[in-house]
């Protein structure tokens, strides 16, 4: 199987215009190849510092500019998240992210706290990711050293799109953090959100950019809008549960050895469209009732949805540390 880095948007959109049948058909046979054992990584999620944001990212109920803000739950503590990182592995997790509403990393005793997380994370045996914003190349270096599996920076959308939901970080600014997580030798786990008013151009130009990338994220989460009061897009209408099949489907093409996350907005799929989901090539799904702030199905459902499904759980590793 032939990676390549070399897509053209054109290709990009006849793939996801193609009959669905024939776009699960291709991300089948791709995604037997990629994981022949068809293994589900399961990912528990956190938010250690919620609220507050600087940013004005329109989908957002954690940023200030929208009277959606959550602030008001104080930041957590190194044990507590701790705490909730042993019970994840203990319900079966294999990685661990960690997110603070931040526009950029705060240095001091905040960032000695995280990378006390990511340590502690590490030494239970779960992967360790966290989401926060822009760093420095010495906050990457430093991440790197503390053990950190994967920094997650999110596109969001497609360079064309970008201004109508962001205006106080730019597209370039986003690459740019990416590519100092690269230097840093940490993973990327990095992908979009689909139902924030973009065109079906909008999504292929998203795809464009994190298939051109090289290499590809290791991680890819595809997620799709929930929209919340109070924010800029509350009012927009759910999105087509198939959108989300093919999303996925085009990006296990596009990026066969990446991982395909399936994440915010599963909780308005049925459990018919998020088994599509896992045939189209996702092999990876957020576990816990909780994403950041909004829902997620809880772990007796998912269990009961992979079973169902025939897909098997990836084995969480042993801790680091006895």
């Amino acid at each position: 199987m032939i990676t390549r880095h070399d897509w053209s948007r054109q290709e990009i959109q006849a793939l996801l215009a193609l009959p669905l049948v024939d776009l699960l058909w291709q991300a089948q046979q791709v995604h037997r190849v990629a994981n022949p054992g068809y293994q589900v990584q399961l990912a528990s999620l956190l938010s250690v510092k919620t609220g507050g944001c600087e940013e004005d990212c329109a989908y957002c109920p954690q940023s200030l500019h929208h009277s959606s803000d959550v602030t008001g739950q104080p930041e957590l503590e190194v044990e507590p998240v701790l705490a909730r990182a042993r019970a994840a592995r203990d319900a079966g997790a294999q990685r661990f992210c960690m997110g603070w509403a931040w526009r950029e990393i705060r240095e001091g005793a905040p960032f000695e706290a995280m990378l006390a997380m990511v340590r502690g994370v590490r030494e239970l045996g779960l992967e360790a990711c966290v989401t926060a914003g822009m760093l420095t190349d010495g906050q990457a270096e430093r991440l790197a050293a503390a053990g950190l599996t994967a920094y997650n920076h999110n596109l969001d959308t497609s360079p064309e799109h970008y201004d109508r939901i962001i205006s106080t970080r730019t597209y370039q600014e986003r690459l740019e953090t990416l590519e100092r997580v690269r230097r840093a030798g940490v993973t990327l786990c990095c992908g979009g959100i689909i139902g924030m008013g973009e065109s079906d151009t909008d999504r292929a130009g998203l795809l464009h950019v994190l298939a051109t990338l090289d290499p590809h994220p290791e991680s890819v989460p595809i997620n799709a809008l929930v929209a919340v009061e109070g924010t800029p897009l509350e009012a927009l209408p759910a999105v087509d549960p198939l959108d989300v099949v093919r999303m996925v489907a085009a990006a296990r093409i596009l990026m066969p050895h990446s991982r395909v996350r399936l994440s915010a907005g599963r909780e308005q799929m049925n459990r018919e469209a998020q088994v599509l989901c896992l045939l189209a090539g996702a092999d990876s799904i957020f576990y816990g009732d909780t994403l950041l702030t909004t829902g997620n199905p809880d772990g007796a459902t998912d269990r009961e949805l992979l079973a169902a499904a025939g897909v098997r759980v990836e084995e969480a590793r042993p801790p680091a540390c006895v």
